[in-house]
This record gives C-alpha cells, sequence and structure tokens, in this order.
C-alpha cells in the first residue's frame, strides 16, 4: 500500500481526522501529506493536524489540539450536557493557573483560570457533535462553575441549566456536593438545589 493510500485509509478510522504524529507509527513519509493537499484530498488546519476536504473541520476539537490544556467548561461545558439550548458563541475553556498560549488572546475564546490542585476536578471526555473527543468538566462540576459565576452568565440560562440538572437521570448530587465543597460554595449549591428540588 503506499504512503497516500495509508493515510486515506487512516483518516477514514480516524472519523476524517490525522495528526502527523500518528504518520510515524505507520511509517509514512511526510510528502504524502503535502501530496495529498496538493491534490485537495485534504486540508491543514493546524500545525501537525489535518482533515479529510469532505468534512467540516471540527472546532471543538482543532481547539483543544491547539490549546490541550483547555477544558471545556462553563457555558461550552452546558451545552455538551444538554444542560442549554444555546450553540456556544464563544467557547468557554478552563486552564491551570500561571499556564500560558498564544490563544490565550484570542477573543474567539473565553479563559478562566483555576488553581492546579481543582483544575482536573471532573475532568471528563466528551463527544463533539462531529464525534471527536475532548475535554469538558462532567455535569456536576459544571453546575458549580455555573453558580460560582452566576454574574457572568444570563439569569435565563443559568436558571435553564440549573432546572435541566435537576431533572436529569443521570445526576450524582453526591458528586455535585462533593465537588461543592471543594470549591467553598457547598452552601450556596445546596440553597440553589433545595429551592429546585
Amino acid at each position: 500500500m503506499k504512503d497516500e493510500e495509508k493515510v486515506l485509509e487512516l483518516l477514514k478510522k480516524n472519523n476524517g481526522v490525522i495528526k502527523t504524529a500518528e504518520l510515524k507509527k505507520l511509517k509514512v513519509s511526510r510528502m504524502a501529506l503535502t501530496r495529498l493537499v496538493e491534490k485537495s484530498l485534504i486540508e491543514r488546519v493546524a500545525k501537525g493536524l489535518y482533515i479529510d476536504i469532505n468534512n467540516i473541520e471540527d472546532t471543538y476539537y482543532t481547539f483543544q489540539y491547539k490549546c490541550p490544556k483547555a477544558i471545556f467548561s462553563h457555558e461550552t461545558a452546558l451545552y455538551f450536557h444538554d444542560l442549554t439550548d444555546r450553540t456556544p458563541i464563544k467557547f468557554m475553556v478552563t486552564v491551570p493557573s500561571g499556564y500560558y498560549s498564544k490563544h490565550l488572546k484570542d477573543k474567539e475564546y473565553e479563559f478562566s483560570y483555576i488553581k492546579d490542585e481543582l483544575y482536573e476536578l471532573g475532568r471528563i471526555k466528551v463527544k463533539t457533535p462531529f464525534q471527536n473527543e475532548v475535554y469538558c468538566y462532567d455535569m456536576e462540576r459544571t453546575i458549580c462553575d455555573i453558580v460560582r459565576n452566576k454574574s457572568k452568565i444570563e439569569v435565563y440560562q443559568f436558571t435553564d441549566a440549573m432546572q435541566r440538572y435537576v431533572k436529569m437521570k443521570n445526576k450524582q448530587s453526591h458528586k455535585l456536593y462533593e465537588y461543592a465543597e471543594k470549591l467553598n460554595i457547598k452552601e450556596e449549591v445546596r440553597k440553589y438545589m433545595e429551592v429546585l428540588v
């Protein structure tokens, strides 16, 4: 099998996405990528990341590829957990304190910083609408985040998210209170839950 065919085969297996790092495992030359770009069969969307030309770019996946420490949070996480009916206009992500990326200055994204010991609290993998996996906070961490930052979220969206969470069959209230305690908002979370239940 030729190098170009190997790349196209890998694209099919990877949901139309390929990283140059994966080519080393297949012992495929990077020239194969160059030839496929020239033939308009693939497109470079970020340094070291290519997609099938027939695919629409998965901006969630591309962003996390470019900024690997970013975890989707706040309103973006509400979207992933079906706790809102709004598609995010801006990506909201959380990074550890002191983290630097050139993307931090990009106005398309809103970054929150958190202490290292709380950074991975509730981090899970979720699938984007394009079926690629990205890191996001779980529902309970997301609820805690919007309670902590309720002044930055519209009242309607906040109330809607809280009501949707209470109705979720797969919610884990014990985990919500555990996170709330670690984030020093246990009483505030309890107050909202008592009103809604």
